[in-house]
Formats: C-alpha cells, structure tokens, sequence
C-alpha cells in the first residue's frame, strides 16, 4: 500500500488538541526583557556576589515594572506616601519579630520541662522547646496556654 503524503501542518505523533506551547519570540521589547528575566531566575550559576546583586536589582526594577503596569490595569493608584507607610510598618514589624527571636533565644529552659511537654502534650522536643521559651520557661503556664488555645 503506498502512503499518502501529509499535509505540512501535521505531525505523526503529535495530537493536535493538545495545547503547545508558542515557540515565536516576544513581540514587544518588555515581553523580550521579561522573558529574559524569568530564564534568569532559572539559571543556578551565582558566580560571584557582583552578579547576585545586579540580579537582585534587576529583579526589583521588574517587579518594580510590574507593579506599575498591574496599577494601570487594574486603574487602582497606590499613592506615594501610602507606600512609604507600608514599607515603615513592615520594617516596623520585621524589627519587632527579630527583637522577639533575640528575646526567646535568651530564655533558657529545664530539660525535664521539655520532656515532660513531650510525654504529656505530645510535642516534638522543637515544638515543646518553643513553647516553653515563648512562656518564659515556665511549663505550667505553657501547658495552659496549649490547652485553651483558641480553635
């Protein structure tokens, strides 16, 4: 039997109602920048602190970039200055947590408070060891604070 030659557009072996991807380049100049900035977050080769920081500033300028664009499509503005106060509050926060991480790093608690947490709440020694620290080591208070935690 001879075979019939195909039609160019198809593909032994490809189905076609299966999606595939778009292999023409990005159309706009900001497409192009994008895509290149996404194939960068793929690559793994950080040969030097030079090339972290330029990567680390050209990925806030596109996420800068994208922002914006987002704000324009959306037609929702985020003022300046209420930028500028979330960023305070974050820090403001961030500050705080960091100073509480110092704080409970300082508490020292008793081994035998750690396993009798384990033993009778059934923690793991991490879980039990952070409880106790977040009580001040005190192992009644922390047992009461597991037990009436809100749902």
């Amino acid at each position: 039997m001879a075979e019939e030659p195909q039609p160019p557009g198809i593909h032994e072996g490809v189905d076609p109602t299966e999606e595939t991807p778009a292999t023409a380049p990005p159309a706009s100049a900001e497409d192009r920048k994008a895509a290149a900035a996404l194939s960068s977050l793929d690559n793994q080769n950080d040969d030097s602190a030079a090339q972290t920081t330029k990567a680390k500033n050209i990925d806030q300028e596109a996420l800068a970039k994208a922002i914006s664009r987002l704000e324009l499509s959306t037609g929702a503005k985020v003022e300046p200055s209420a930028q500028s106060e979330n960023m305070k509050q974050f820090e403001e926060r961030r500050r705080n947590r960091r100073e509480e991480k110092e704080r409970l790093a300082k508490v020292k608690v008793d081994a035998g408070d750690v396993g009798l947490l384990v033993q009778e709440l059934e923690l793991t020694k991490t879980k039990a060891t952070d409880l106790l620290k977040t009580h001040e080591g005190n192992a009644v208070k922390a047992m009461r604070a597991f037990i009436t935690a809100p749902v």
